[in-house]
């Protein structure tokens, strides 16, 4: 039997999404700036898709963006912001220690030019506290950039309440000629099940990525409130509103399109999706803890995405349990899947719990609407087998916190 619980890592294309997609491969092929009828073709399609995703985000289609992917999307949320605000000579952005590394990344690149940088610390159920992001503010601060659901143990963080906030701090800081603070959300592991209306959320800038709900990997998007002051990052020609240069990849933005489109269609239907999801995810948990010794959630459930589940398994790498479950043919991961070639403990984990075993022991299950109990029963009997085995060949051999 075939498992696949990976899909925070990614999703395999919808029907709809591909059939959307198919025509402007070999049909529809014109490049959307040519002005004959090819490329015109071309550049409806585009405003299709970017009307579609402004309808689902509450906002503008002029503030709709495209990238290559969620990454290039947050790069270009954090260091377009900082190359488009002029007037403050040394900028600071406030950040979380927990954030996808295209946010963590960036803001320490953008270190070594000059700018500040604070990444708030997490409490111990994984939230990002919005009094300790208020606390961080100071008067050259520019960019607030918080990720919606974490990615490796899927914690929800409060977003509207950040945003709320930082809407607060500017009325006051505008009424005396103060520097406006911008909010940036990495919204990625979000996008399917919780509210994206962006002016719901607060948000000034916000990022998508594709392949987490249906469409192929390399189509992202960054949503730009009006008036926020953003520079390019990829520069030689004026599409996109000018903020990033480069022929529009036409199937991708159609696929795009399509897959917000059917999340827009399904709202109702939405809600269904997540208690079944919550309920999953709720037996999956409630097996493992009951029936695997020594193993324990990171974060709280009742503060999780319903796709996302990290477990610390005591005594045994985190990795040796992905190999043998893989062996099983059953599918996770030991973290985000853009850093599994890394040797290094996960970020995430070090920064709630401090603990270089719990890091290196941890987990990360994630399901879809089309996961079924009979998939979750035969991947705890696998992991059953395969934690019983390690433990049993493990150098540490339950002796030591790992």
């Amino acid at each position: 039997m075939k498992v696949y619980l990976d899909y925070a890592a990614t999703t395999p294309v919808k029907k709809e999404v591909f059939e959307a997609m198919e025509p402007y491969f070999h049909a529809d092929f014109g490049n959307p700036s040519s002005i004959h009828e090819w490329g015109q073709s071309a550049r409806r399609a585009v405003d299709e898709a970017r009307t579609k995703i402004a309808k689902f985000l509450g906002c503008k289609s002029s503030e709709i963006v495209f990238t290559s992917c969620g990454s290039e999307a947050d790069n270009q949320a954090i260091s377009g912001l900082i190359s488009g605000i002029k007037q403050v000579k040394k900028p600071h952005i406030i950040t979380s220690a927990i954030e996808h590394h295209a946010v963590l990344k960036t803001c320490q690149a953008l270190e070594k030019s000059g700018v500040e940088v604070t990444y708030v610390k997490p409490n111990r159920e994984g939230i990002i506290e919005t009094p300790k992001v208020k606390s961080a503010i100071k008067p050259n601060t520019v960019l607030v950039s918080i990720i919606y659901v974490n990615n490796e143990i899927g914690t929800i963080q409060p977003i509207r309440e950040i945003g709320k906030m930082i809407e607060r701090e500017n009325g006051r800081r505008l009424s005396v000629d103060g520097q406006r603070l911008y909010f940036h959300t990495d919204a990625v592991q979000a996008a399917e099940y919780h509210p994206m209306d962006v002016n719901y959320l607060h948000v000034d800038l916000l990022t998508l990525a594709g392949h987490k709900i249906g469409t192929p990997k390399g189509i992202g998007l960054l949503y730009v409130r009006k008036g926020t002051p953003l520079g390019s990052i990829i520069h030689g020609g004026e599409q996109e509103m000018g903020l990033r240069a480069g022929t529009e990849n036409v199937p991708y933005i159609v696929g795009l399109g399509k897959a917000i489109e059917l999340i827009q269609n399904a709202k109702v239907k939405m809600q269904n999706d997540n208690s079944k999801l919550k309920n999953l995810q709720n037996y999956f948990i409630s097996k493992i803890t009951k029936e695997i010794p020594e193993v324990f959630l990171n974060g709280v459930k009742e503060n999780l995405a319903p796709h996302i589940i990290n477990f610390y398994f005591k005594h045994i790498e985190g990795e040796s349990i992905v190999l043998g479950l893989d062996l099983e043919g059953v599918a996770c991961s030991t973290g985000s899947a853009c850093t599994s070639q890394s040797l290094e403990p996960s970020h995430v984990i070090m920064a709630i719990y401090n603990d270089h075993f719990r890091a290196a022991g941890s987990v990360r299950f994630s399901f879809a609407k089309q996961t079924t109990i009979k998939e979750l029963d035969y991947a705890i009997l696998k992991l059953k087998e395969v934690v019983e085995r390690l433990r049993k060949i493990s150098p540490y051999g339950g002796k030591n916190d790992c």
